[in-house]
């Protein structure tokens, strides 16, 4: 079943085409890797997935729902550069106003787990502006996951998480695709990317150069699809 259809995407920003005729289908229960250079279009592409910007041309639905509906957007989450928590919050306060804002039954409980989850629990109650780095990563990473969410969209997740984080978010999404649930990942460490991938999306200088499952001969040598479809 398709979890994701993309239809002929334009993305225009003034007169230049960021994303152009991009077209491809992301099945339920894999994690696609979406790849490509610094400026060719990945970012832009998962800012319209998650319904914040809008494509100048084309469509795309997620479960058989417009992007944008309401009822979509609760079903996707997103992580991205930004830690996208509250610093003046507790850990605690962070997750119970995400899952009261996703009507979760049981709010506290559900934090709770999700502290547990990602090693926060003795600092539940500490405010956010006191941690480290790596553990408002970790927060990040417990606020993008306590909903469940059937679509996540992964922008650049592992840059400048330490090691600790890394382990956690890459138990989460294997978790969650035994569960059934699809990723989108977009990523320049390619290693980390394609031993967790099952299909792959190259785009180059906002097109679509490449799509496909993931091979054996891409994890044994990573560079081996930038060599054969990365230039224009």
């Amino acid at each position: 079943m398709t979890a994701v259809a993309i239809e002929d995407v334009w993305k225009y920003y003034g007169d230049y085409p960021a994303l152009q005729k991009i077209t491809f289908n992301v099945d339920r229960g894999t994690c696609l890797a979406l790849l490509g250079r610094n400026g060719a279009g990945k970012t832009t592409l998962l800012r319209i997935l998650a319904g914040l910007s809008r494509s100048s041309k084309g469509r795309i639905t997620i479960f058989d729902q417009d992007a944008r509906a309401e009822s979509t957007r609760r079903q996707i989450s997103v992580l991205g550069h930004g830690i996208g928590v509250y610093e003046e919050l507790s850990a605690m306060e962070n997750l119970l106003l995400f899952a009261r804002l996703y009507s979760l039954k049981d709010p506290h409980k559900v934090a709770m787990e999700w502290l547990e989850r990602t090693g926060l629990a003795r600092v539940r109650d500490g405010k956010v502006r006191e941690f480290s780095r790596g553990m408002r990563q970790r927060l990040a990473v417990a606020r993008a996951f306590l909903h469940h969410p059937s679509l996540l969209l992964l922008d650049e997740p592992f840059t400048a998480l330490d090691d600790r984080a890394i382990k956690v978010l890459q138990d989460l999404m294997k978790s969650a695709l035994a569960e059934g649930g699809t990723i989108i990942m977009s990523t320049h460490q390619l290693r980390e990317a394609l031993e967790l991938a099952t299909d792959v999306a190259l785009i180059n200088r906002g097109r679509l150069a490449y799509r496909g499952q993931r091979t054996r001969e891409m994890l044994e040598d990573p560079g081996w699809l930038y060599r054969h479809y990365g230039e224009a």
